[in-house]
């Protein structure tokens, strides 16, 4: 939840930024070109500005909310990264936390959700055997703060 109030916070005050810049350049430009203010016509596009805006800030914000969310698949072709699961936690390129909740799996830091189906999960993921089949390795920890990355260089495997 704090991180909901956060968010609206920061759109409100995305929104005041906004539309005192907008008023100046529209108050600057009429006054130095000389020409009369619509107010009529200010407020359409004004209106038309902030809806822009919103869609984009909830397009943007939806995008990366779950960008965790994986599926565990039965074979290897269906898969969108090859996974193996290390003994110890130096080998491993990335450290996973299993998530118990949807909205827990937040960003790209190894905070992991495991769909029931395959449409629901950003990406699907298929344990193989052996080290040398997988793109990626992990390590499941114990706790939550102990997730994140430990080679960054593959990071962009779970964009």
């Amino acid at each position: 939840m704090v991180k909901i109030t956060i968010h609206f916070e920061f759109i409100k005050i995305l929104f005041l930024v906004e539309k005192m810049v907008f008023t100046l350049i529209v108050n600057f430009t009429a006054s130095s070109l000389n020409l009369p203010l619509d107010s009529n016509m200010y407020q359409n596009h004004q209106q038309m500005k902030n809806l822009l805006i919103l869609l984009f800030l909830f397009t943007f914000s939806v995008h990366f909310n779950y960008g965790q969310k994986v599926h565990a698949v039965e074979y290897e072709n269906q898969a969108d990264i090859k996974v193996f699961v290390v003994q110890y936690e130096n080998q491993a390129d990335l450290k996973v936390f299993k998530v118990n909740y949807e909205n827990q799996a937040d960003g790209n830091e190894g905070k992991w959700f495991f769909t029931n189906y395959p449409n629901q999960a950003k990406k699907k993921v298929f344990f193989v055997k052996y080290q040398n089949q997988a793109d990626i390795k992990v390590f499941f920890v114990k706790y939550q703060n102990q997730a994140g990355w430990l080679n960054r260089a593959k990071m962009h495997l779970l964009y």
